[in-house]
């Protein structure tokens, strides 16, 4: 992956530049959907540990709730803090035991899908978060291609065109790509594809797998990746493949590019684990956990 990168040495052009505005300013209305919900996940970005045990129970409706020592912990709108099953209970519950004396918030990216989940800030439901993440579809990070320098038109070929043909063939659908700045025409026969594929998820999972486009600025990396096609180290690298060109000719800030990576690899894979354990049904196995 990315072999070609080691070998660039063109100038940029100011194409490159002008997509990326542009590219930016397409995403601004789904990404403005959950800015609120991110934000909203947690009341503060860190806080004093308050808690020794943490343990789950499972309620008289089926649902499975988390319990910090004696207290039942409720979401920042003050909900019971509920899930659907005990798989998705049990990482919850993980990432809370591993907190040590400072609650770091934002490095609990399961329980903060959760509380969006629940509280739902936004207040959309689930027919409005299919259509957004078709409308995410029409400004797709690899539909987009450079016409220049060269070497990043044959690097956005040799890397992105795979996974292109491989979800037309994988869902028998046409999607394309154009380096017109108005994007691809997507056909409505891929979007009714892709709208029942989408509303094949609960609403729980669709919240996870929102939250994947909106890392990889890509409906099209998203599914490769929860598909299995794609890593999540693969499918991050290829959503940054522009910056990484840029990089590779201007140069970066010494730790900054590393710490970058890491926090859209952290955020994408639980994510992607969000919607796995959200897709799951009520129990696990008690054997598994015993093994």
């Amino acid at each position: 992956m990315l072999r070609s990168l080691v070998a660039l040495h063109c100038r940029i052009g100011q194409t490159v530049l002008s997509h990326q505005r542009h590219h930016v300013q397409q995403h601004q209305n789904l990404i403005h959907h959950l800015q609120n919900a991110r934000c909203y996940g947690m009341a503060s970005s860190e806080r004093r540990k308050f808690y020794e045990d943490v343990s789950i129970s499972q309620s008289e409706g089926g649902m499975f709730e988390i319990n910090l020592d004696r207290r039942k912990l409720k979401t920042p709108g003050g909900k019971l803090f509920t899930v659907p099953n005990e798989a998705l209970a049990i990482a919850v519950a993980t990432e809370w035991d591993a907190q040590k004396d400072t609650l770091k918030f934002y490095t609990m990216h399961l329980s903060t899908l959760c509380n969006t989940a629940l509280d739902n800030p936004t207040q959309r439901n689930k027919e409005q978060m299919i259509e957004a993440a078709l409308k995410y579809l029409e400004t797709d990070t690899i539909c987009y291609r450079v016409e220049e320098p060269p070497a990043l038109v044959e690097l956005q070929n040799n890397e992105w065109n795979p996974v292109m043909e491989w979800i037309e063939k994988r869902y028998n659908v046409v999607i394309g790509s154009s380096s017109n700045i108005m994007g691809p025409e997507i056909p409505e026969e891929t979007k009714d594809t892709f709208r029942q594929h989408l509303n094949s998820y609960n609403f729980w999972a669709l919240t996870g797998l929102e939250y994947v486009i909106t890392q990889l600025k890509s409906v099209i990396l998203s599914f490769g990746m929860i598909d299995r096609y794609l890593t999540v180290e693969q499918a991050v690298l290829l959503s940054r493949l522009e910056e990484e060109y840029q990089i590779k000719y201007w140069g970066n800030v010494e730790w900054a590019h590393d710490y970058d990576m890491f926090e859209l690899r952290a955020r994408t894979a639980a994510g992607a684990l969000f919607v796995q354990l959200a897709s799951e049904s009520s129990t696990v196995k008690r054997k598994i956990l015993q093994d």
